[in-house]
C-alpha cells in the first residue's frame, strides 16, 4: 500500500484479507456442477485474444474487491454499522467524496497490477483525486475505479455508502490509446461484466445478445431512458437538465432512470434492462473510469455510443462528426449509449430540443 494512505484499523484488516476474500467470492460464484459463472468465458481463451493474462487478473481483482465491500453494505442501518469506518474524505465539493474502501480497493488493485505489469500505466480515479487526469498514451494502460459511484464518478460510491446495492468495482484496459477490455463485478446483485473488443460481452459467462430483434428496431417512444443528475446546482444546470426530461416524457419514453451508477448504467444498457442512457448537458459529465470499461461491454453488446453534444475538438472526427464507439474521446463530458444508432439520435433530439 502506498505511503500517506491512512486506513481505519477496520479497514486495514480487509486488506490484509484480500486472498480470502476473493476465494470466497469463488465460492459464491460456484454452481452444483461446479463451474464458476466468474470464470473467463472459454470463448475469450479460445480467441486470439490479446489481454487473457491481463483478463484473468482483473477478474480476480474485481472479486477481491467487490468482497472488500460487502462488509459495510451488510451492516449498514444495523447495530454492527460503524459509520467511522467508511472514513469519508471530500474532493471537489460535498457530493465528490470518497470512502476508505475506495482507497483500499484502489490501493489493491494498482498494487497487483504493478507487481504482475510493472511496465504498464494506471489511471485510476482515487490517485488523481481533484488533479488533472494523466493522458492517455499508446502504452497498456489499466483505467480503474474502485467503487463508481456519484457521477463525476459513476461506480456508485454514493449508493455504496448509502448501503445502497447499485455499486460496483470497474477496470479497464486499454491497447494503442484505445479502450480494448472491461471488467465490472457488481457484489450485490453477484454479476460479472466482462467486454473483450472483437470477442463479445458476458455477464456470469453468458454471452450478451447482440443488436438484433426488439434491440434492434426499438424506439425512443416506449424506450426506457437512464440519465444521472450528477452535481449542477446552478440555476442554469438544473433547469437545463429538467427541461430534457420533461422533453422526453412528453415525447412519450415508457420510464426514466437514475441510478446513481454509470458504470452500470452501461452494462444495463449492454444487456437491454434500460434501452439508451446519457450525461453531459450540464457539470454532470463523466471521467474516464466512468466510460472505460463500460464502453467496451457496451459495444461488444452492439450498442452504439457516442457523444451527446460536441464540447471541443476531441469529441469530433477529422469531419466533423462526433466521435462514436471505440474512437470515443474518455475525456469528454458528455456520453450517450443506446441498444441502437437509431434511437440515439433521436433522444439526442429530444434532450438537446432540436
Amino acid at each position: 500500500m502506498s505511503s500517506g494512505l491512512k486506513l481505519p484499523l477496520a479497514v486495514l484488516g480487509v486488506a490484509c484479507a484480500a486472498t480470502t476474500a476473493f476465494a470466497a467470492s469463488k465460492r459464491i460464484g460456484r454452481s452444483k456442477s461446479g463451474s464458476n459463472r466468474f470464470d473467463v468465458p472459454p470463448e475469450i481463451l479460445s480467441s486470439d485474444c490479446q489481454c487473457k493474462v491481463e483478463l484473468v487478473l482483473a477478474c480476480r481483482l474485481a472479486l477481491a474487491a467487490g468482497t472488500n465491500m460487502e462488509k459495510h453494505y451488510n451492516s449498514k442501518g444495523t447495530a454492527e454499522e460503524n459509520i467511522d469506518d467508511l472514513d469519508i474524505s471530500t474532493k471537489g465539493n460535498d457530493a465528490d467524496f470518497a470512502t476508505a474502501i475506495d482507497r483500499l480497493n484502489e490501493a489493491l488493485i494498482s498494487r497487483e497490477i504493478r507487481s504482475t505489469f510493472p511496465t504498464h500505466e494506471i489511471i485510476g480515479e482515487e490517485a488523481v483525486g481533484t488533479g488533472s487526469i494523466p493522458l492517455l498514451t499508446k502504452c497498456p494502460t489499466w483505467i480503474i475505479d474502485p467503487i463508481p459511484a456519484h457521477c463525476y464518478s459513476s461506480d456508485g460510491t454514493t449508493n455504496f455508502a448509502s448501503g445502497l446495492p447499485l455499486s460496483c468495482v470497474s477496470i479497464g484496459y486499454c491497447l494503442e490509446g484505445q479502450p480494448y477490455m472491461g471488467v465490472v463485478y457488481s457484489p450485490f446483485t453477484k454479476e460479472l461484466y466482462i467486454g473483450v473488443k472483437g470477442v463479445g460481452s458476458f455477464r456470469n459467462g453468458v454471452r450478451l445478445l447482440a443488436c438484433v430483434g426488439e434491440k434492434a428496431t426499438k424506439q425512443l417512444s416506449g424506450s426506457v431512458v437512464c440519465f444521472e443528475f450528477g452535481y449542477a446546482r446552478t440555476e442554469e444546470g438544473v433547469q437545463s437538465m429538467v427541461d430534457a426530461v420533461r422533453r422526453l416524457l412528453k415525447h412519450g419514453v415508457r420510464s426514466t432512470r437514475s441510478l446513481g451508477a454509470g458504470v452500470l448504467d452501461l452494462c444495463y444498457t449492454a444487456c437491454g434492462r434500460m434501452d439508451v442512457v446519457y450525461t453531459g448537458l450540464a457539470e454532470e459529465g463523466w471521467k474516464p473510469w466512468d466510460y472505460c470499461a463500460g464502453l467496451v461491454i457496451a459495444m461488444e453488446a452492439g450498442c452504439t455510443m457516442s457523444h451527446l453534444k460536441n464540447c471541443g475538438d476531441e469529441d469530433t472526427d477529422q469531419n466533423g462528426d462526433l466521435c462514436s464507439g471505440y474512437n470515443f474521446n474518455l475525456y469528454s463530458n458528455t456520453m450517450i449509449c443506446g441498444v441502437n444508432e437509431n434511437l440515439v439520435d433521436q433522444c439526442r433530439r429530444v434532450v438537446l430540443g432540436d
